[in-house]
């Protein structure tokens, strides 16, 4: 693999060749402007991405695309927004999901540049697919979007509550992790498993995260590597909606936690903790999770380049691995029966290359079918 990026410095990266395991094909290819995370896929197949404000140029943290082209969405005007704290308008996004009632839910963190939040900027809001129109907005309180949190994914459970119920993960790299609960119908939400052991990233002594060949960490001109701190991260919920999966993005390990107890508020944080389930080694680091409807459970795996698989046995399957899969982040499970996934050179960026940003174009939305014959990891 003598073209892979090895962190040397010593040249700019190209997009290695290598003979992939899987098959991949390419949605789309961000040939220019800001790197995507999120990207979700409606029941009818339109395609959303949304990029967050990490220093890049972002024209529209959400895009529809369409003809092969982002078109903003929901507007050009909603993307505007006047301030951090702009409650009308989305700040930077770091996560979009289509809900099993086909609504696009949009996740805005209200934190450009990871900067302290303030009330109105971190929010949930809701579109109608059919008339691409706001349903509804939840805006989160500061005792629950705390000035450290950053919120980065979230699944929803419609069974549950008047309206269903979603959570979120906090992945704040200063400050506590958790989990977010909303009550859709009520707009009401709580922090659950603030700052729990199973939501915190590992320190250097317990794990050397790997991306292309180098320790993944946050890197200055002249000075020590510092640990990646963002903690919860990976998100999705079991098929009979019993368990909610996590993982922080600095660990190897995933958890799950039983939803009753996340819901209930008259239970402790004690009790909380109580249900938390240490559910392995998911071979590797992870960005995103996702669940089918046959109880699989899906994990990037930016450490390997791939696409991970659980089965409800608990044997785990590599579905896709792909050299183009730099830093794969979040994954759709749509109802074509593809998963999609996005890759963003995520760990090129300057903050973690010593003051150099090695991304280079074209940044990839990738998909692939997800009963395609998959390599077992025996």
């Amino acid at each position: 693999m003598s073209n892979a990026f090895l962190g040397d410095g010593t040249s700019r990266p190209t997009v290695p060749t290598d003979t992939a395991r899987g098959s991949l094909e390419v949605v789309h290819t961000f040939d220019d402007g800001p790197m995507p995370t999120g990207v979700s896929v409606s029941h009818t197949g339109r395609i959303f991405v949304n990029f967050p404000k990490w220093g890049d140029e972002v024209p529209a943290t959400v895009v529809e695309l369409v003809d092969g082209r982002p078109v903003p969405y929901p507007s050009v005007q909603y993307n505007q927004p006047g301030s951090d704290a702009d409650p009308d308008a989305l700040v930077s996004v770091q996560s979009i999901v289509v809900d099993p009632l086909d609504r696009l839910w949009i996740l805005d963190t209200g934190s450009p540049m990871f900067q302290p939040t303030q009330r109105g900027g971190p929010k949930l809001v809701c579109v109608d697919l059919t008339t691409d129109t706001l349903t509804q907005t939840i805006l989160f309180e500061q005792d629950v979007a705390l000035p450290t949190t950053y919120l980065n994914d979230v699944r929803f459970d419609l069974r549950q509550g008047g309206g269903g119920i979603a959570y979120i993960t906090d992945s704040s790299d200063s400050g506590p992790n958790g989990i977010i609960v909303v009550d859709l119908a009520t707009g009401e939400a709580w922090r659950r498993l603030h700052d729990h052991p199973s939501t915190k990233a590992l320190p250097f002594a317990e794990m050397a995260p790997m991306a292309e060949g180098r320790v993944f960490a946050e890197r200055s001109p002249g000075e020590p590597p510092q640990p990646v701190k963002m903690g919860s991260d990976g998100i999705a919920i079991s098929h009979d909606g019993e368990r909610l999966w996590y993982c922080p993005l600095i660990s190897r390990r995933w958890y799950s936690v039983a939803t009753s107890a996340l819901r209930d508020r008259e239970m402790s944080d004690e009790d909380v903790a109580a249900t938390v389930a240490d559910e392995g080694d998911k071979g590797g680091a992870a960005d995103g999770l996702e669940s089918d409807d046959q109880g699989r459970i899906y994990s990037t795996n930016w450490e390997h380049n791939a696409v991970l698989r659980r089965l409800p046995s608990g044997e785990l399957q590599t579905l896709v691995h792909d050299e183009r899969l730099l830093w794969p982040d979040t994954m759709s499970v749509a109802t074509d029966g593809y998963l999609y996934v996005t890759a963003n050179q995520l760990h090129r960026q300057d903050k973690y290359q010593d003051g150099e940003d090695l991304r280079v174009y074209p940044y990839h939305l990738f998909r692939f079918p997800i009963d395609a014959g998959p390599v077992l990891l025996r």
